[in-house]
C-alpha cells in the first residue's frame, strides 16, 4: 500500500495563507499554479530507493507564532551549541517553526546593501529582488510533486543577496529549529553573490520529535555571479519522526565558485539531492558531504556536479558511515556537456559499514559528451580496515576507542571545512553519539 501524497490543503487555504503574510501577487500565483501542478506530476524516483511508502503527507502546515528572543541563553542546550553565546555572532538569524526569534546583521554590511532576512520580509521589502531568483535558474517548480509541494506551501526559510564587489568577511549564520513535533518545514533558502562578491553562508536544522510523524521539504538556491565566490555549509540533523527531502541546488557563472561543506545527520528517511552547474568559464564547484545512518533508516544521497562552461572544474567527495541496519545509497555524478572543452570531473565515494546488517551502495557515474576533457572517480564500501585497528590497539588504544579515532579521521575531510568552529565541535558531538 502506497501513501497518499496528494496535497491536504486546496486554493482556498494556499490564497488565505499568502494573503495572511502579505506577499506580492506573483507569489500567491506561483503557489496556486505549483498546488494545481502537483496533483498531476509524478514523485521523483531516487536511484535504488523505494519512497512510495514514506510519509509526505501526514503533517501540520502552519504553526503559532512564538515571541521573540530577548537573550541567546534562552535557547535550549542542544541549540546554543551550534552557538559562541558568550560571544554572539552579529550576522545570526533563528527560526523557531516558522517565527524569527532571533535576527541581526552588522550595520556596516547593510550599509554595503548586504540583505540577510527571512523569506517572507524579503518578499514584502525586495519582492522584485526575489522573484529574479525565486524557483528559476536553480530548481524548477515543475520538476517533480515534491518540488510542486514546496512551492505552494513554502512556509518559512531565508534571503541572502550580497552586491557587486562586496566582501562578507564573517559568516552568516542561519538556524531553522523545528520544535513543533507535527509541523513540516517547507523551507526556501535564496543565496545570491552578485559579480566579484564573496560570502560564508552556514545553516542548521534540528528538530526532536522522534515519534510524531511530519515533513521537512527543503529547496535552497545558491547563485554565484561573474568571479563571486560562496561557501556554503550546513548540518542536517532532523530527528527519527521527519521524513526529510532536501535539494541543494548551485548555478556558477564565469569564474565563480561554489563549495559545499554538508553534514547529513538526520535520523529518518531522507532524499538529498546537492547538484551544481558550473554555467561560465572556469567555474569551480567543490561538493564535500558527510553522513551518519543508523536504526532502520532509509537514505539515498546525490552529489551532481554538470559542466556547461569551458575550463570548468568540479569536484564531488562523499563519505559515509553506516550502523545498525541503516540503508545508503551514495550516488556521485559527473557531467561534462558538449562544448565544455577541458574540464576537469572527478569523484570520490566512500562508505564505512560497522555492522553485519548496515547497507552502503556507493554508485559513481561519469557522462562525458565532450573529447578534450579530464574525468576520474573512485568508490569503496568495507569494514573498518583491521590493519589500522590493530596497529592502534598495539599503542595501548582500546578497540573502541580505536574505531572512534579512525572513523572521525574517516569523516574529518568534510567536518574540518566548516567555517564555524561552534558548528564544527557540534556536528563531532552529533557523529558521536549517532555512532557510539
Amino acid at each position: 500500500m502506497t501513501v497518499d501524497t496528494k496535497l491536504p490543503y486546496n486554493r482556498d487555504y494556499i490564497s488565505q495563507f499568502s494573503q495572511e503574510k502579505s506577499e506580492p501577487e506573483w507569489m500567491r500565483d506561483l503557489r496556486l499554479q505549483a498546488l494545481k501542478q502537483a496533483d498531476s506530476l509524478e514523485m521523483p524516483k531516487p536511484d535504488k530507493t523505494k519512497i512510495d511508502k514514506w510519509n509526505f503527507s501526514n503533517f501540520k502546515h502552519d504553526a503559532p507564532e512564538v515571541g521573540t528572543l530577548t537573550s541567546l541563553n534562552h535557547l535550549p542546550s542542544d541549540i546554543q551549541e551550534f552557538l559562541d553565546v558568550d560571544n554572539a555572532p552579529e550576522n545570526l538569524l533563528i527560526q523557531r517553526n516558522h517565527t524569527v526569534v532571533f535576527a541581526s546583521l552588522k550595520q556596516e554590511l547593510k550599509d554595503k546593501g548586504v540583505i540577510f532576512t527571512d523569506i517572507f520580509t524579503a518578499l514584502r521589502e525586495h519582492g522584485d529582488l526575489v522573484k529574479r531568483y525565486y524557483m528559476k535558474d536553480g530548481v524548477a517548480v515543475d520538476e517533480h510533486r515534491l518540488t510542486a509541494m514546496h512551492a505552494a506551501l513554502m512556509n518559512g526559510g531565508v534571503f541572502v543577496y550580497v552586491p557587486k564587489n562586496v566582501q562578507v568577511e564573517e559568516p552568516l549564520q542561519v538556524i531553522f529549529w523545528q520544535e513543533d513535533p507535527e509541523t513540516a518545514m517547507f523551507n526556501h533558502v535564496l543565496v545570491v553573490a552578485e559579480d566579484n562578491s564573496s560570502l560564508t553562508y552556514v545553516e542548521n536544522y534540528i528538530s526532536q520529535n522522534e515519534e510524531q510523524e511530519t515533513v521537512s521539504n527543503i529547496v535552497t538556491e545558491v547563485i554565484a555571479h561573474d568571479n563571486a565566490q560562496i561557501s556554503f555549509g550546513g548540518v542536517d540533523n532532523f530527528a527519527a519522526g521527519t521524513t526529510t527531502y532536501v535539494n541543494r541546488r548551485g548555478v556558477a557563472y564565469r569564474d565563480a565558485r561554489i563549495e559545499w561543506a554538508l553534514g547529513q545527520m538526520n535520523d529518518g528517511n531522507t532524499v538529498s539531492e546537492n547538484i551544481t552547474h558550473l554555467i561560465g568559464e572556469n567555474a569551480v564547484s567543490n561538493a564535500k558531504t558527510v553522513s551518519v545512518g543508523r536504526g532502520k533508516q532509509s537514505q539515498n544521497f546525490t552529489a551532481k556536479i554538470v559542466h556547461f562552461g569551458k575550463e570548468s572544474e568540479g569536484h564531488i567527495l562523499q563519505h559515509g558511515v553506516m550502523k545498525g541496519s541503516a540503508t545508503s545509497i551514495f550516488n556521485g555524478i559527473g557531467k561534462i556537456e558538449h562544448g565544455a572543452k577541458k574540464s576537469n570531473a572527478e569523484q570520490e565515494s566512500r562508505v564505512l559499514m560497522l555492522s553485519e546488517k548496515a547497507r552502503g551502495d556507493a554508485n559513481p557515474i561519469l557522462l562525458i559528451d565532450e573529447d578534450d576533457v579530464e574525468a576520474g572517480h573512485a568508490a569503496s564500501v568495507g569494514r573498518v580496515d583491521p590493519i589500522q585497528l590493530y596497529y592502534l590497539m598495539s599503542r595501548g588504544i582500546t578497540q573502541t576507542e580505536a574505531e572512534r579515532l579512525i572513523i572521525h579521521g574517516f569523516l574529518a575531510p568534510v567536518v574540518n571545512q566548516l567555517p564555524i568552529e561552534s558548528v564544527k565541535n557540534q556536528l563531532s558531538q552529533v557523529i558521536e553519539r549517532k555512532v557510539y
